[in-house]
């Protein structure tokens, strides 16, 4: 097996292994309240990790300017894809009252 092709299947098996953790808090109640929050938000992050290193093959030793210009326009796209849906269910909470 290629390194490339074991970094996938490894890659593949955490993003799982974490997806099925997550999924296992919110669906059966592993852990309460802050905790449960906490311990998804720090899957999710892990998660995003892997995905980097494992299957955009980014490594932080001699960071590039592409991969800069990479990571900060991600992060403009979560930033606007959660501050979108914050602000419309804030939006919706209010029409509601």
């Amino acid at each position: 097996m290629r390194r490339v092709d074991a970094i996938h299947l490894a890659g593949y098996a955490a993003s799982l292994a974490l997806t099925l953790a997550a999924f296992g808090i919110a669906k059966f109640g592993w852990l309460d309240g802050t905790i449960a929050l906490v311990a998804i938000g720090l899957a999710g992050l892990v998660q995003a990790a892997i995905h980097l290193r494992a299957f955009l093959h980014l490594d932080f030793k001699g960071s590039q300017r592409e991969d800069l210009q990479l990571l900060l326009f991600a992060a403009v796209l979560i930033a606007i894809m959660v501050g979108g849906s914050l602000w419309i269910m804030f939006d919706l909470g209010h029409r509601m009252m």
